[in-house]
């Protein structure tokens, strides 16, 4: 008997134990069950936001490349619109008075010398070497300045007048003005001639607006705004160029101005050199 109520009890005993474990393991699996699903919602939530991400991206992408480009787009549109042959006419007239312009700029800048240094260093050289030291000088430096006094230097040598030294220097003189100059009148061109075709194309833009309107019968408010629109395009072109041009047109002039009236200070203390040169000797 006591051997039956043993084994009774160890069958109750494995029988519990048994169902404690089954509810362990399927405590476990229901958590394990859980933390799938709430790593899958992770997963999910995770690329989710990375496809919002990327969406917004490509959409911030896309509207953010007319910003950058919108200038070149821009110009590119008009430019099209305006007619590609006045549109070529005028932007060829900006390229080459832009081209003389910076020829000039360039010119006149190397043009430019300090004057007063110059004319110390001519005294100092004409009072030790003579005048071969200072046509040395002047021949190894460059400017119109230099140039007239070498000039000048010459003309001494080989008459010894004064008076013939300075018609040389005044001769010398305009023709170095005009070695300034050259060029000017093309950049003059360039900036009639760009509005000029401007104004034309506009008329010949407004010629084919009203011909839309005689073929169509009818006067369409879109179709007259959108030809005059054409038309002025190659107007505010031509005139944009002319006004680049002449703002490098007047500074061009003003350097002339300039190097002229040192050239002609220089002239007059050339000839007092001269004379005390003379002087002296």
């Amino acid at each position: 008997m006591k051997k039956i109520v043993a084994l009774i009890g160890v069958f109750t005993l494995l029988f519990f134990s048994n169902n404690v474990m089954f509810g362990q393991d399927s405590t476990a699996t229901s958590n394990d069950t859980t933390v799938v699903q709430n790593d899958s919602t992770q997963q999910t939530a995770v690329q989710k936001t990375v496809k919002d991400t990327t969406k917004e991206a490509a959409t911030t992408a896309a509207t953010d490349v007319p910003d950058k480009a919108g200038m070149a787009y821009q110009i590119k549109q008009k430019f099209i619109e305006g007619g590609p042959g006045f549109m070529a006419l005028i932007l060829l007239s900006l390229i080459l008075g832009l081209a003389l312009a910076i020829e000039r700029i360039l010119y006149l800048n190397l043009a430019s010398i300090n004057t007063q240094k110059f004319v110390e260093q001519v005294e100092d050289a004409l009072n030790s070497n003579g005048l071969e030291g200072a046509k040395e000088l002047c021949k190894n430096t460059k400017g119109p300045i230099a140039s007239i006094f070498y000039q000048g230097f010459m003309r001494y040598e080989e008459s010894k007048d004064l008076e013939m030294v300075e018609k040389a220097v005044m001769s010398y003189g305009s023709v170095q003005m005009g070695l300034m100059e050259r060029g000017l009148t093309w950049i003059a061109l360039f900036i009639a001639l760009a509005p000029m075709l401007g104004f034309m194309g506009t008329v010949i833009g407004m010629i084919g607006a009203f011909d839309s309107i005689q073929a169509a019968g009818s006067i369409s408010p879109a179709l007259v705004a959108g030809g005059i629109k054409v038309a002025l395009i190659t107007t505010v072109s031509g005139l944009i160029v002319a006004i680049i041009l002449q703002i490098f047109y007047n500074y061009i002039v003003s350097k002339i101005d300039s190097i002229v009236n040192h050239m002609e200070d220089a002239s007059i203390t050339l000839l007092d050199l001269l004379v005390k040169f003379n002087a002296k000797n």
